[in-house]
């Protein structure tokens, strides 16, 4: 067991009402949502059980009573499966193949990458880039600075700039902490992990508030919207595919609806991308001043 659970069931009896569960409202609150005795109620558990396993102190799991506290707190299908996750976590001989971090790329993943029609990108589970095409290149502007590669500080660390690339910022500021929230459940104390979330937390006081709202979410496909200072805005649809060698990574893959505005843009940047060099190194000084990647 771990802090990470305790916080998680938390938050979602936080977000509950007697209302809203079919329990009848018994006096003033302290706090807002359910007490943890009307959970162990729904899910048909003891008071000091439900306590002791929010605390970190709970005996085996079984998987009838992680589906119990789902159904009892509307867990969704990722909420349901990070709760798994905290719970069961995966041996670290499962759970991990390679370190974070850059990496070589075999020649046939970099044909497969180059062959594609949108721009493509391979990612750790810290968020870093390390594989991508040309038209990734241009569509992102990622350059031989290593930090033009690491997503996670990018986005929260130089927030004016990546609010105006990013039209959505809000939602994907969500979307990437939930994303997070999946990773590290996965991988409990994973120090990369730590490193990173600790930074975060300190550095970027949106990111802090996010993170302690617990959402979680395993986004495999949706929209993407940016605003390239280059031509302007690109409406895409991304989908995410996992690299069956290397669970630690997954390819984003980011395309446009044929014959649209955006896929003009991307015919634009694809053919300017040999040569164009849209971000220089010094305009991320700010995000990292080591240049740790």
């Amino acid at each position: 067991m771990n802090r990470e659970l305790g916080d998680f069931l938390r938050s979602r009896r936080a977000r509950l009402t007697p209302a809203e569960v079919g329990l009848p409202e018994r006096g003033p609150r302290r706090v807002a949502g359910l007490r943890r005795e009307e959970v162990a109620q729904l899910a048909g558990l003891s008071t000091d059980y439900y306590v002791r396993l929010e605390q970190g102190r709970g005996p085996h799991v079984s998987d009838q009573v992680l589906t119990a506290l789902g159904r009892a707190l509307r867990l969704d299908q990722d909420e349901l499966a990070h709760l798994r996750a905290l719970v069961l976590p995966e041996p670290a001989t499962v759970r991990r193949t390679h370190p974070a971090g850059p990496r070589p790329v075999r020649a046939s993943l970099r044909r497969m990458l180059d062959d594609m029609a949108g721009a493509a990108i391979i990612t750790d589970y810290t968020m870093t880039v390390w594989a991508e095409n040309a038209l990734a290149r241009a569509v992102f502007q990622i350059t031989d600075d290593p930090r033009t590669r690491d997503r996670a500080r990018r986005f929260f660390l130089d927030e004016p700039r990546s609010r105006e690339f990013y039209p959505d910022w809000a939602r994907d500021a969500e979307s990437m902490v939930a994303d997070l929230r999946v990773q590290v459940g996965k991988r409990p104390g994973d120090p990369h992990l730590t490193e990173l979330i600790g930074e975060l937390s300190i550095r970027s006081a949106r990111f802090r508030e996010l993170w302690a709202s617990h959402p979680v979410r395993d986004k495999t496909h949706g929209p993407k919207v940016l605003n390239h200072p280059l031509v302007g805005r690109l409406d895409l649809a991304f989908d995410r595919m996992t690299l069956t060698d290397d669970v630690d990574s997954a390819m984003y893959v980011f395309t446009a609806e044929p014959g649209s505005p955006t896929s003009d843009r991307l015919a634009l940047l694809a053919s300017w991308s040999a040569d164009a060099t849209p971000v220089a190194a010094d305009d991320f000084s700010d995000i990292n001043p080591e240049g740790r990647p």
